[in-house]
């Protein structure tokens, strides 16, 4: 039996113990148990897991190990429990408040569940949510530096994404974007809801999404017409290159067009090099749709001129994707140099999927969310707090697209 093999194997061991550890605790004596009145079984995702005791719930993050040993607050293991290992954190649910990385935390799963009034503190000002901007701005939610640990202690808990490293004993590892596919990046609404013991909406909310995703998906399988090749690229320092990420290919094949050929051995071209640039514009040239994913501090001043300067073309007459007016940025939505894409667009992919398949296949009489077209010089939105035009206090439902 091999070390690994092994060390699972204890792993799993200790996994049972715990959990019967706790169930044990829980029914010693009928007022220590608490009806949990919900519960989240993970349907997609592949990253985290949620198991369930009679006074408390085990979520475990598959990316970096972790264990969250979450207590219901008015059992009595939650008075008397508290753990702070390098592999398990108690937390004591539902909590009064928390803070998140804005950086790295979808912070429109709050906004479904209903929980903007209990967040207190973002690492950012810039995040792309008007609600979450409004409170902000009228001093509900605090301004945090996130190098700053031992305030961020404060609270009861605090979200963020480096599975590097895990600081603080409040500090939760919420990790969405390490999932391959739209559905499974929204299902961590789920992991949310554990903590604010709101599972049922979180499900409800997940469900409501996933439906209507598949089922654009569905129609989008039903084309028979000629489906456009599309290319996801960016450009960094006079080298562009063809980004193979999962997620992004996945709404592609969702959305019923077709991947650029994943046989092209050369995945980086420079500028610089006649040979290589060369390559570059041959490639563009069996291109339908063009995504530009180019990083930029500034998507206001993104033009289509930005992206020809940076192919360094002058003949363009063979590039359908810019005669047919097909070249987009995913930056519709920003606040200041955050995107939505980070945040909303997490949440509900069925609007991306929708936007995609209005991308290509036009029919001229849908708004696009979260796609701005280069070539018609469309510029993006900025997001403010004048915005907001809901109750904070309140839960956002999905936004339904029609399908069938």
């Amino acid at each position: 039996m091999d070390s690994a093999h092994c060390s699972s194997m204890l792993q799993a061991l200790f996994f049972l113990a715990f959990v019967w550890f706790f169930n044990y605790e829980s029914v010693d004596g009928a007022s220590s148990t608490v009806k949990m009145g919900n519960f989240s079984k993970v349907e997609d995702a592949v990253n985290f897991h949620i198991y369930y005791g009679q006074t408390f719930k085990v979520i475990k993050n598959a990316v970096d190990g972790q264990s969250y040993l979450l207590l219901q607050n008015n059992s009595r293991i939650a008075s008397r429990t508290k753990y702070c290992t390098s592999r398990i954190k108690s937390f004591v649910i539902p909590l009064s408040n928390f803070s998140v990385d804005t950086d790295s935390f979808p912070v429109s799963f709050l906004e479904h569940l209903g929980l903007l009034e209990s967040l207190k503190g973002i690492t950012s000002d810039t995040v792309a949510a008007p609600c979450v901007l409004k409170l902000y701005k009228e001093g509900q939610i605090e301004k945090l530096n996130k190098s700053d640990y031992q305030m961020l202690t404060q609270f009861s808990a605090h979200f963020f994404s480096d599975t590097n490293q895990q600081p603080a004993c409040n500090f939760a590892t919420s990790v969405p974007f390490s999932e391959d596919t739209p559905l499974q990046r929204a299902e961590w609404i789920k992991f949310m809801g554990a903590f604010a013991n709101v599972e049922a909406r979180a499900n409800q909310v997940y469900t409501t999404v996933k439906e209507n995703y598949l089922c654009l998906a569905e129609i989008a399988k039903t084309r028979t017409s000629f489906k456009p090749t599309v290319a996801w690229m960016k450009y960094d320092d006079g080298v562009w290159s063809f980004t193979k990420e999962p997620y992004n290919l996945k709404y592609v094949e969702d959305a019923g067009g077709e991947i650029l050929d994943a046989s092209i051995n050369k995945h980086t071209y420079n500028v610089s090099d006649p040979d290589d640039l060369e390559e570059l514009h041959a490639i563009l040239c069996t291109v339908e749709v063009v995504i530009d994913e180019t990083l930029t501090y500034d998507p206001v001043n993104y033009t289509s001129s930005t992206f020809i300067q940076n192919l360094n073309v002058e003949d363009r007459s063979c590039f359908s994707f810019l005669t047919n007016t097909s070249l987009w940025r995913y930056d519709k939505r920003i606040q200041s140099s955050s995107l939505d894409w980070y945040n909303g667009a997490v949440s509900q992919p069925q609007l991306v999927l929708a936007d995609l398949i209005e991308v290509l296949f036009p029919t001229g009489n849908y708004t696009m969310t979260y796609f701005r077209n280069l070539v018609k010089g469309e510029t993006p939105i900025n997001i403010g707090p004048e915005m907001c035009d809901r109750d904070t206090s309140s839960t956002m439902d999905p936004t339904i697209v029609p399908c069938g």
